[in-house]
């Protein structure tokens, strides 16, 4: 499947995180990929490159696909039988080859459409330890960990080793991992650079590279770290690029680092979304707390978003105290507490989410049908993302955000720049309109409290060739020694 392709020019140069310029070439003009056209771009984003290379047609079925007979058997056992627009689109050129570039909404099928290129390209062969053949490349640990478990079951069809990396885990494990060898590694940017430093990665052997939310990195200012990693994997190797908003930061990104890309654009707004429905609640200073804590107590699940991880504990210890099973999610908490709190909320043990933009991106969660907004946020970027968390894979959902009257003006342009047109209600807590858009009620008023579930470890099983003594301790050579001199027993000499 290797293909010839156009060298790829490489710099150094380092890219501004706000929209440096792109890089130059050594008359000191920028370069530009032949393609881009002068076609104006919605608010925020750039034009889309035109592909030189006609694309290969969509398919409507995954069996119309060169995919791997354990991938085929894998899709079906996993209930997965039609593909996504993205998925129909894009896998055809990602199979054969060819870069990609898509852009779709979270929930529109990207990482099975990377997901079975990848697996697909690089079933049959065997990573040395230290040197992936594959990278995915993500914002997020929730991001990373979501990606490796919907993979999993692909990846072990076709015998390829995944190895997650990221921080706020043991690094010593994911050493181990890669120098046992790993096909797959998907990465945040910081943990992987740490790992190269170590000597525990080498990514010359990567041939297949794919950036998954790709504007979020940019945004969190990973660009330098990103390029870096570009810069070792093979540079003949295939890119494919999958991002829900394409700015002027991933505008470098393409430019610099895809070929001829074949281009595919799904829901470029969630104002396209026709199964979300957005509203805009203005609220006043004074009731707005309590009209949190109703919409809080609804039957059903609802993630909330506010803007600091302190904001978030105090809501959370709030609705505990009143009696609504809440958790809080926020880079302050370990990667196993929010892991567990993932867990817990996704198995209705835990009922709301509490949460800063840290789970704006990268979890899904089957059936969520709210997304409140208590805090609005400050881009229209960050609201999309937030918004898409429901209404995913062609369910209904609904996005609210509550408004106080100082926030008017600033949400107003946030909806024109998002390309949303909301439907727009002014409410106090316990009226029957609140009840209606959000299934707000008021809470029980008894305090819960969340238990982390118990969890037991496996006893270890005794080893044959070492004795115990009656207290469960491992019995050696010196305690043996010690017991035969004992009074009553025969001297060993």
């Amino acid at each position: 499947m290797n293909r010839t392709r156009t060298t790829r020019a490489r710099t150094t140069r380092a890219y501004d995180r706000f929209g440096g310029s792109a890089a130059a070439g050594r008359s000191g003009v920028p370069r530009r990929s032949s393609g881009y056209g002068n076609r104006r771009a919605a608010q925020g984003e750039f034009a889309l490159p035109k592909t030189v290379t006609p694309a290969l047609p969509a398919v409507a079925s995954f069996a119309d696909l060169a995919l791997p007979a354990p991938l085929l058997t894998t899709l079906g056992q996993e209930g997965v039988t039609v593909p996504f627009p993205i998925q129909a689109a894009t896998l055809p050129n990602s199979l054969a080859g060819r870069d990609v570039l898509g852009r779709g909404r979270t929930g529109s099928g990207k990482t099975l459409a990377f997901g079975l290129a990848v697996l697909a390209r690089t079933a049959g062969r065997r990573a040395e330890p230290r040197r992936p053949l594959a990278l995915v490349l993500v914002p997020t640990r929730e991001l990373a960990q979501q990606v490796t478990d919907a993979l999993a079951p692909y990846a072990r069809s076709v015998r390829l080793r995944l190895a997650t990396v990221v921080g706020g885990m043991s690094i010593g494990r994911q050493a181990g991992a890669l120098r046992s060898g790993a096909e797959v590694v998907v990465a945040t940017p910081g943990r992987l650079k740490d790992l190269i430093d170590r000597g525990d990665c080498r990514l010359a052997d990567v041939g297949i590279t794919v950036l998954d939310e790709a504007d979020q990195m940019t945004d969190m200012g990973f660009m330098p770290q990103v390029t870096a990693l570009l810069d070792q994997v093979r540079p003949e190797g295939q890119r494919m690029l999958f991002s829900a908003t394409l700015d002027r930061n991933v505008d470098l990104l393409v430019r610099r680092y895809l070929t001829d890309p074949v281009v595919h654009s799904v829901d470029p707004s969630a104002g396209a979304v026709t199964t979300m429905e957005h509203h805009v609640l203005h609220v006043h200073d004074a009731d707005k707390h309590r009209t949190t804590t109703e919409i809080a107590a609804r039957d059903g699940r609802v993630i909330m978003f506010l803007d600091t991880k302190h904001a978030v504990d105090r809501l959370t210890k709030h609705l505990l105290n009143s009696g609504v099973r809440a958790a809080a999610l926020h880079g302050g908490r370990s990667q196993p507490q929010r892991t567990r709190t993932l867990a817990q909320f996704k198995d209705g043990h835990v009922t709301v989410l509490v949460a800063t933009n840290v789970a704006a991106r990268g979890i899904h969660v089957d059936s969520l049908d709210l997304v409140v907004n208590v805090d609005p946020p400050t881009d229209h970027k960050d609201y999309l993302h937030r918004g898409g968390r429901t209404a995913r894979a062609g369910e209904s959902g609904s996005v609210v955000t509550l408004v106080t009257p100082g926030q008017r003006r600033g949400m107003t342009r946030l909806m024109a720049a998002a390309g949303i047109t909301p439907h727009i209600t002014p409410v106090r807590s316990g009226e029957a309109e609140l009840s209606r858009i959000t299934g707000a009620q008021a809470p029980s008023g008894l305090p819960v409290v969340i238990t982390a579930p118990v969890v037991e470890r496996p006893r270890r099983a005794s080893s044959p060739s070492r004795g115990r003594t009656g207290r469960g301790r491992p019995v050696g050579a010196g305690a043996r020694r010690r017991a035969q001199l004992r009074p009553g027993n025969e001297s060993a000499a």
